[in-house]
């Protein structure tokens, strides 16, 4: 395990980013203020939109992702298909994906663990578990 870092942001709040056992990082700080990014769950939007086809082929659901969020700048609006499902599209508030707390660090699914720090075993970040002193940052390699 590697040496614990900290990190000052632009308000002079201290932040300490530590290496578990589990090769995860413990990040600690005040945490006042913060954002927190959630995935969305498109499983009851997918799952309308395949029903209202009555037997002809669906998009695969990564193409209706896209769709459902594509927003159309001719017409000022949603695609229809977005206008339709995009009210059945869910948050998954138990999946932390983001953190930003105010003055920074911003960290969020996607990024590498040497963004963080270059001391820190190679990884990107996966998800991040609320914990009484900041967050557990759930790291896949």
């Amino acid at each position: 395990m590697s040496e614990p870092v900290t990190y000052k942001n632009r308000y002079g709040d201290v932040y300490t980013f530590t290496e578990d056992e589990d090769d995860n990082i413990l990040w600690e700080g005040p945490f006042l203020y913060c954002r927190n990014g959630f995935p969305n769950d498109y499983t009851k939007a997918y799952d309308a939109y395949v029903n209202d086809l009555d037997g002809q082929e669906p998009m695969n659901i990564s193409d209706f992702i896209k769709e459902v969020g594509r927003y159309d700048l001719v017409n000022s609006g949603y695609t229809d298909i977005g206008k339709k499902y995009s009210k059945e599209i869910t948050t998954l508030f138990e999946i932390i994906t983001m953190v930003d707390p105010s003055g920074g660090p911003y960290i969020a699914r996607g990024h590498s663990t040497h963004l963080i720090s270059k001391t820190f075993k190679i990884g990107t970040v996966d998800q991040f578990i609320s914990i009484d002193t900041g967050y557990k940052i759930i790291i896949s390699r």
